[in-house]
């Protein structure tokens, strides 16, 4: 007697398993505290200046003074980052959050630079910290504001990477200013004052001796 086979068995499927880089997935997501000068176009093709702020591979807020619409899509183009493009998702008291439309591969691009930024911040940060902070000879000056504008302030201190100052106006955190010969930008602001720092487009040596000139009759900085 002849038995037939009755093998049922249904062939097995075949499951593939993509396994994601950890360490990708989470650079691009982590949010980096920076400050980037930029300008912002918006769909109506006019310009803006603005500033960036805590910015990760998938979004960033955003400071300036036109907000734009909600749905709206943007281009920024920020100091150390180049072109972003984005969706306006909402609005904040002093200006906007995006949301950034990019490829995958300009997202590693992105993320990697803000990892480096990051990395840069820190070690700056330690360096000023070093940096001898002295009150000058010379306190009383003038400040230069946006548009050519001189009003008087009295130095609180400083060093060659920097300066406090105390001032009856505070211009907005990013504004280009002037002390003296020495052009900066500003980066906090407190009670009675804001807080410079000095544009690096002059040698440390360069911004010392300046400093000694204009500011320390006895050259001790």
């Amino acid at each position: 007697m002849t038995i037939a086979s009755t093998n049922t068995e249904t062939p097995k499927e075949t499951v593939e398993l993509t396994v994601e880089d950890p360490d990708s997935n989470r650079r691009q997501h982590e949010r980096v505290e920076v400050s980037l000068l930029g300008r912002c176009m918006f769909a109506d093709q006019q310009e803006n200046p603005c500033e960036m702020r805590n910015v990760s591979a998938g979004g960033a807020a955003i400071i300036s003074p036109v907000k734009g619409n909600v749905g709206e899509k943007i281009i920024i183009y920020a100091e150390q980052i180049g072109r972003i493009e984005g969706i306006i998702t909402r609005h904040t008291q002093n200006g906007f959050a995006i949301t950034i439309t990019a490829s995958a591969r300009k997202r590693e691009k992105l993320a990697n630079t803000l990892a480096w930024l990051g990395r840069r911040d820190v070690l700056k940060l330690r360096d000023d910290r070093r940096s001898v902070r002295r009150v000058p000879a010379t306190t009383e000056t003038r400040v230069t504001l946006p548009g050519g504008r001189q009003v008087d302030c009295k130095i609180i201190d400083m060093s060659k990477t920097g300066a406090a100052i105390a001032i009856s106006e505070r211009p907005p955190i990013g504004s280009r200013v002037n002390l003296g010969r020495l052009g900066g930008r500003v980066v906090r602001h407190f009670s009675d004052g804001v807080a410079i720092e000095f544009m690096r487009i002059m040698s440390e040596e360069e911004i010392e001796r300046i400093i000694e000139e204009e500011f320390f009759t006895d050259g001790s900085l």
